[in-house]
């Protein structure tokens, strides 16, 4: 591992890549801003190494919720980096675009979802940030989401991005397009709570049902009486009565999302 500059960004097909290597100064949790764009927009992720670690290890794409890239979904990248992955928080709206407003979080969200094929691209562009990273094992990539998040690591399954493995926690529930039958390599897990209003139980059946369809290999955990937001301890501060934190569902869903990261590298 070269101990100089740990960014060094080139041109390469139209995107900012970031071509990388970690350095090893301070034996932590290190963090770096990533500039990048897609059609244009300029986006912005961040990049959590532990940089006491030395050689190629997987990597983990992260995707915030509809709020966009803020400082929980950097946190959840921070916690992955302390597992001993490389982990790229990914920038799904670019500009800088933080809200706490659910109307302009669903504006923002709306304009990328719209359109399948450009969701899964700006999605891709992040994936593309984290696999010139160095010490990232290109064989070994996977990616997390949270609400908007969620949905989107999914439509990345379904688009046939090259991951091992994806993991939704509270998130959207896109069925499966009939394009993807038998094109799902993606390993899936989705982490939901029963209690979502924002889901209803009809949309429930009908995606593990597309997934089936599709020939996916998935995996659903329930919890009981969770609601949307599950995992965050500030969710409450929206104000919307479906948001509710529940430590246990958090625990024992990040525990769960390991135990299946673990699978999918050690094979």
């Amino acid at each position: 591992m070269r101990p100089d500059n740990p960014l060094a960004a080139v041109l390469t097909a139209g995107l900012t890549t970031a071509a990388l290597t970690l350095g090893s100064a301070h034996a932590e949790v290190q963090s770096q801003a990533v500039g990048y764009e897609d059609d244009g927009v300029p986006l912005t992720g961040y990049l959590y190494w532990d940089d006491a670690l030395e050689g190629e290890r997987p990597g983990i794409l992260v995707i915030h919720e509809w709020w966009g890239l803020n400082d929980y979904a950097k946190q959840r990248a921070r916690m992955l980096a302390e597992l001993g992955y490389v982990a790229f928080a990914a920038d799904m709206y670019g500009n800088e675009q933080v809200t706490d407003q659910p109307a302009q979080a669903r504006e923002w969200m709306q304009e990328i979802t719209v359109d399948p094929e450009r969701w899964r691209q700006r999605a891709g562009a992040g994936l593309t940030q984290l696999k010139a990273v160095d010490e990232v094992n290109t064989a070994q990539l996977a990616a997390i989401g949270y609400c908007f998040g969620g949905g989107t690591v999914l439509q990345m399954a379904y688009g046939g991005a090259d991951l091992a493995g994806i993991v939704s926690f509270h998130g959207s529930l896109p069925a499966a397009p009939e394009e993807s039958v038998g094109k799902i390599a993606s390993k899936i897990l989705i982490l939901h709570g029963q209690a979502d209003s924002f889901t209803d139980p009809k949309v429930v059946s009908n995606f593990q049902n597309k997934l089936d369809e599709a020939g996916a290999n998935w995996e659903m955990v329930i919890y009981g009486g969770v609601r949307h937001g599950f995992t965050n301890p500030d969710v409450g501060d929206y104000g919307i009565d479906n948001l509710q934190y529940d430590a246990q569902a958090d625990a024992r869903s990040w525990h769960r999302m390991q135990d299946f990261f673990r699978e999918r590298f050690a094979e």
